[in-house]
């Protein structure tokens, strides 16, 4: 989802309603955007743990993207942002509707939330990737695993904000489009740098967390961590405009 673009969210055609597609057409475009659906699919899931089999999760995926070309007609070069929300949209609802983290997998990542705030406290300081390995006594696999699951529930909370700020029912607006391209630019200013090219790495480049990781030298873990944080910071952003 390119973020850093400045048309990021699509542009209605000629009198502002989307250009009906032949079947033909739909099917063109479906195989042209497949890719896309891939790339998403690979990213969100190393950040479930195999919740869906992954060729349930592209087919969810397509029934995602034939839904964004129906709802926005005749693709342009801006369509790919806003089938990639389309997309992840479908494929989260999806996991929701599965409820695909069992109940004793979410108390388990609540205890050790509750744990690394009491950390946090503690030390009177942001708790480093060791001190809540080692102040926990987990070990760095388990602290993997809680940071997988942390990030998934923000991804999903931060994009749930995102649909509401491009609307559910049809493609964005002229004037939607900038006012949620200003909101999150506005966002992004509040984020750090490293934060910035994580969820620009994330959503626009569609990089898994290893990738990105790789790419910054950092942990798997940490880069979750990053990640969470900026979400939280641009969801806070995009609520209150």
């Amino acid at each position: 989802m390119a973020y850093m673009e400045p048309d990021a969210y699509g542009a209605m055609h000629g009198d502002g309603a989307p250009v009906t597609l032949s079947a033909a057409d739909e099917q063109k475009h479906l195989l042209s955007y497949a890719p896309l659906v891939k790339r998403i699919v690979r990213q969100l899931n190393s950040q479930v743990a195999g919740a869906i089999d992954r060729d349930d999760m592209e087919q969810i995926g397509l029934m995602g993207l034939l839904e964004a070309l129906r709802r926005y007609g005749e693709p342009d070069a801006a369509f790919g942002s806003y089938a990639s929300l389309r997309i992840r949209g479908a494929i989260l609802d999806e996991l929701r509707r599965q409820d695909w983290r069992p109940r004793a997998v979410r108390q388990h990542s609540h205890k050790l939330r509750d744990a690394v705030r009491e950390l946090t406290r503690k030390l009177g300081r942001e708790p480093s990737e060791q001190d809540i390995i080692t102040g926990l006594g987990l070990t760095p696999e388990a602290y993997q695993a809680y940071q997988l699951d942390e990030s998934a529930e923000s991804i999903a909370s931060f994009d749930e904000v995102l649909q509401d700020s491009v609307g559910h029912d049809s493609a964005p607006s002229p004037e939607e489009q900038l006012m949620v391209r200003r909101s999150l630019e506005q966002a992004l200013r509040g984020l750090d740098e490293r934060e910035q090219r994580v969820v620009q790495m994330y959503y626009e480049f569609e990089l898994s967390y290893k990738e990105i990781a790789a790419v910054l030298d950092l942990t798997d873990a940490r880069v979750c961590q990053l990640n969470k944080a900026a979400l939280g910071k641009m969801k806070a952003v995009l609520k209150s405009t």
